[in-house]
């Protein structure tokens, strides 16, 4: 048995961040525990630009970003324990740790949940066909194309039109493979009008807005699909010899499950207030496993923001243990989603300043009402949309004025 002062469980950009403004600044060891054999989680394989922006200021590939915040925390003093799998929990923030280098035992006076989210794969989105090979994931099209070096086919349909999927179409491009067409439920392409209209000049297709694969067909290789649009019922057939299925994610949240958190039944991660405590005293949560799923400079900034709740109870256990009195928050359709869910009376903003919010219906000038007990807490207008696919950004504003020991602060659109 080991003994650390905090246990980051995930090596990705929230986990590392978090290890790198903790490490020199705690008194005693900050241990980042990463079950793949490298640090830097998703952005390790997307090998394009794109990353950095808003935590480190800089444009640069995803592997590139991924070596940065492995070296940051390094620097800061953390331990980065790679292919270290956390596989349960053995008393309030003591952990199982299962490695090649045997099984043992590490307690924590604080434990950063860090676990990231998944993509849903074909056979959680019950597609229906046969099971030829050459279906994927983007993650795993990207492990193939970027760290194995290998070309996953040469015609390919994407599944979903998120900002990933945009990722995707990059990666198919890099390996020679045309993709053929890139099929979406919603009424247009989720992702920002930037990535969608250069995305497009990489494209040998059109985008099937308003669509869906009802079929995969192929024996022992993919062969074509069958795409049915949901207004008309009308069907087509597209040759392709792969598929990828991006998006739609789900967090990474098992751990939290077994340790008994309270969990939030729409985000399917951990209810957590502003300051990402959760329910279990001295256990936080960030990044991806909160909101499935942000960009990874916008997870990082979460493990930056952890980092001075996980000091405080650090200081003071025994005043921090006692759960701050907290108000709800609760989002209407066509929202799916809120985070952080709690309003706590102890004044804390969350993670920059913002809401996060998931919405299934694009609204260009969205003006959002934030109702407590019968009263109108606030109304507020951003100039951004809100879109399927992507975090919507609202400001803490709308609930600031809650009152921690009312009723449910319901949030909606006007």
């Amino acid at each position: 048995m080991s003994h650390v002062a905090v246990a980051v469980i995930g090596g990705g950009p929230s986990g590392l961040t978090a290890a790198a403004a903790l490490a020199s600044t705690v008194d005693g060891e900050v241990l980042v525990l990463e079950r793949e054999a490298q640090t830097g989680g998703i952005p390790r394989h997307s090998d394009h630009l794109g990353y950095g922006m808003r935590d480190l200021h800089r444009f640069i590939s995803g592997p590139a970003y991924a070596r940065r915040l492995t070296t940051l925390a390094t620097d800061a003093g953390a331990v980065l324990e790679t292919e270290a799998m956390v596989t349960g929990w053995a008393g309030e923030r003591t952990l199982q740790v299962t490695s090649p280098r045997g099984v043992r035992t590490v307690t924590a006076d604080a434990v950063v949940l860090a676990t990231g989210a998944r993509e849903r794969p074909r056979s959680a989105r019950l597609v229906p066909g046969d099971r030829p090979d050459g279906v994927y994931t983007t993650g795993q099209l990207q492990n193939l194309v970027h760290l194995h070096h290998r070309a996953p086919g040469t015609r390919a349909v994407v599944v979903g039109a998120e900002l990933v999927s945009w990722s995707a179409v990059l990666t198919l491009r890099e390996s020679g493979c045309a993709t053929a067409a890139m099929v979406t439920s919603h009424p247009r392409a989720e992702a920002y009008a930037a990535f969608r209209s250069a995305g497009r000049l990489l494209m040998d297709g059109p985008v099937l807005t308003g669509s869906r694969v009802v079929g995969i067909h192929g024996r022992g290789r993919v062969r074509s699909v069958t795409v049915e649009h949901a207004a008309t019922g009308q069907r087509r057939e597209i040759d392709c010899d792969t598929v990828v299925f991006t998006g739609d994610w789900i967090p990474d949240h098992e751990l939290a499950r077994t340790a008994g958190l309270q969990m939030d039944a729409a985000t399917r991660g951990p209810v957590v207030d502003t300051a990402l405590r959760t329910s279990r005293p001295g256990v936080f949560a960030v990044g991806n496993l909160l909101h499935p799923v942000d960009t990874a400079d916008g997870a990082a900034l979460d493990g930056r923001h952890v980092a001075s709740a996980v000091r405080q109870w650090l200081g003071n256990p025994a005043a921090a243990s006692a759960a701050p009195t907290a108000a709800r928050i609760r989002a209407d359709r066509p929202f799916r989603w809120v985070t952080p869910q709690l309003v706590p009376d102890d004044g804390k903003i969350p993670a920059r300043g913002d809401l996060l919010l998931w919405t299934e219906e694009y609204r260009r000038f969205p003006k959002l009402r934030a109702v407590q007990d019968g009263r109108v807490l606030a109304e507020r207008r951003t100039a951004w949309p809100a879109a399927p696919g992507r975090i919507y950004r609202a400001p803490w504003s709308l609930v600031s004025d809650a009152n921690p020991q009312g009723g449910t602060v319901t949030l909606s659109l006007v």
